[in-house]
């Protein structure tokens, strides 16, 4: 087992050094900061003044190492939008994050395991029909399309709930709904799929040569060896939900990781931006190694790869 989590390990930490070295080169092309943050009528020694106290005449490669260095000492530069250190901006931001994808994976894996299970359990039925096309729409439609057309009914039309903000528990409703529905979507069909394949097991069907109820057939007998390739496609999926979040959180005005993103990209926030991809993939990079560690737990075959 120590073995394949330190494959799985490296493999996370590679993918992760990967994708920091691609955001600090890709954030330098998007242009020169001093065009955002200094008056159009700036002079040349005061536009060279503002690059060479951020650093930013330096070559690339020569700011990328100093980008190294720094973090290494827990320094991630400080905001130029903010004009304070990087990291609390980020860190700030991130519970909101972390909060919308846990009440999104939690709805979302109630609704889809039950639907699932229930649709299993009469393949080709009335409620398999109708849960299949449901999660198929769910799993297939853009979560800008879903929160555009949200907001214009429930909002705009109905007025029952909030365009965009912070607040009370209503301002999370159309944001969690939109997050929620490919999830749900994919989940649902795999939990199908996985469940007809254990309820036409052998020892499900001593379990009902025994006499046992269908509740505790499906629900204890074939639901937990059904879950295998659930949670892959659940860590997956949640994992997902914070990349879908930089959508979601941008139409809704959800100040999360997300919307920090797009507004560091927006005002070449570079060490908001480096600081803000750097803790998500920590996330992502953590969520991974749960995952591995669960799947590892519930299939003794791995531990042994």
């Amino acid at each position: 087992m120590f073995s394949y989590l330190g494959k799985r390990v490296g493999q996370s930490a590679l993918s992760m050094i990967g994708l920091i070295v691609l955001v600090f080169f890709l954030a330098r092309l998007t242009g020169d900061p001093s065009a955002l943050y200094l008056p159009i009528d700036a002079t040349a020694e005061i536009r060279a003044e503002f690059s060479a106290q951020h650093g930013f005449d330096q070559p690339a490669f020569v700011q990328f190492g100093s980008f190294l260095s720094d973090i290494s000492r827990g320094d991630f530069g400080e905001s130029l939008r903010q004009a304070r250190p990087a990291l609390p901006v980020v860190l700030e931001a991130f519970p909101t994050t972390l909060t919308l994808a846990a009440f999104t994976m939690a709805i979302a894996l109630t609704i889809a395991i039950l639907t699932g299970a229930l649709a299993a359990w009469r393949p080709g039925g009335f409620f398999d029909r109708v849960t299949s096309i449901l999660s198929l729409l769910s799993a297939s439609a853009p979560n800008f399309w879903v929160a555009i057309v949200g907001i214009l009914v429930f909002a705009v039309g109905l007025h029952w709930l909030p365009t965009s903000g912070t607040g009370g528990p209503s301002y999370w409703v159309l944001p969690i709904a939109v997050l929620v529905l490919r999830p749900c979507g994919l989940i649902a069909q795999v939990v199908r799929g996985s469940m007809i394949s254990a309820l036409s097991s052998a020892y499900v069907k001593t379990a009902r040569a025994k006499g046992a109820k269908s509740r505790a057939i499906i629900f204890i007998h074939a639901l937990r060896n059904a879950m295998l390739p659930v949670i892959t496609v659940a860590g997956d999926q949640a994992a997902g939900i914070i990349n879908g979040a930089v959508v979601v959180e941008t139409v809704f005005g959800f100040p999360g990781i997300g919307k920090l993103l797009i507004d560091a990209i927006t005002y070449r926030d570079f060490a908001v931006l480096q600081a803000a991809v750097l803790v998500t993939a920590v996330a992502i990079f953590a969520l991974n190694i749960a995952i591995d560690i669960g799947y590892a737990l519930l299939d003794p075959r791995i531990r042994h790869i």
